[in-house]
């Protein structure tokens, strides 16, 4: 397939398949996920003592939090579509055929993270703190196994870095791929900055992530063509799913980290 950022003059022939083995076939999107899954662990394992994290644990909890990002990945998609497998419910099973919603992976992680981390009586604040560091690193390199499936694209556009494929009916269209990996390994060096100089609190980094992934996430899904949307409208506007729930972690991580800074300035001016 030919993709091709006319006004920047990139032009590429990609293909899905990286390689085959035998009969089955290697995915360029499962090896990018591979590799963004990798480098979150060897930034959370290389930082894990900066956090008084133990790394044994660390491990298992990745191991449970990556199997509960799958399973939730696939929960959120099927709950929101649902039609599409009603009256075919062993078609949940298959998901091999896409259908993997990043917040049902996020939440899923975070929940089974929360668990593994209870069951090892290990810190689950810090724990989340060097995670979405990590989920920024995987999420930011994750975004380009959608460049090779040629997905997750937007509406059309006449800007000058518009993305023109044959998935896009060979016109140009946002990048939105683009736009969340962009921010996301932006977001990497911002968090990463303000864990080494300003991480005044445990928890502080997760609620950092929740305002700089929300606020994009929040914008840029609603350009996006393959959504998932709600089953109302406001004043005529279908919102998307996705949007919804990104407005309103953007806006929780924003009071939670103004009520944690309040407590946080009492308690020292008590100290004081």
């Amino acid at each position: 397939m030919n993709v091709s950022f006319p006004e920047l003059g990139f032009d590429f022939d990609i293909d899905r398949v990286a390689f085959s083995i035998g009969n089955t076939s290697v995915y360029w999107y499962g090896i990018i996920i591979a590799g963004g899954l990798l480098l979150a662990c060897a930034y959370a394992f290389i930082r894990a003592d900066y956090f008084g994290i133990n790394k044994n644990k660390l491990l298992n909890t990745v191991i449970v939090g990556v199997v509960c990002a799958i399973v939730g990945a696939r929960l959120y998609y099927v709950i929101f579509s649902w039609d599409k497998y009603k009256d075919n419910l062993v078609e949940i099973f298959y998901i091999n055929k896409g259908g993997l919603a990043i917040y049902g992976g996020l939440i899923g992680a975070i929940l089974g993270g929360a668990v593994a981390c209870k069951i090892q009586k290990q810190e689950f604040l810090p724990t989340l703190d060097i995670a979405s560091i990590g989920f920024l690193i995987g999420q930011g390199i994750g975004r380009w196994g959608n460049f090779f499936n040629q997905e997750a694209f937007g509406t059309e556009t006449d800007l000058p870095w518009r993305m023109v494929s044959e998935n896009t009916g060979n016109v140009g269209v946002h990048p939105c791929f683009l736009y969340e990996s962009l921010w996301c390994l932006l977001g990497v060096l911002v968090l990463h900055f303000i864990s080494k100089k300003w991480y005044n609190f445990k928890g502080q980094i997760f609620l950092c992530y929740m305002v700089w992934y929300g606020f994009e996430r929040m914008i840029v899904e609603g350009l996006r063509t393959d959504s998932l949307y709600m089953t109302f409208s406001i004043f005529g506007y279908t919102p998307r799913v996705s949007q919804v729930l990104s407005a309103c972690i953007f806006l929780t991580g924003i009071i939670l980290l103004i009520v944690f800074r309040n407590k946080r300035n009492v308690k020292n001016g008590i100290n004081n």
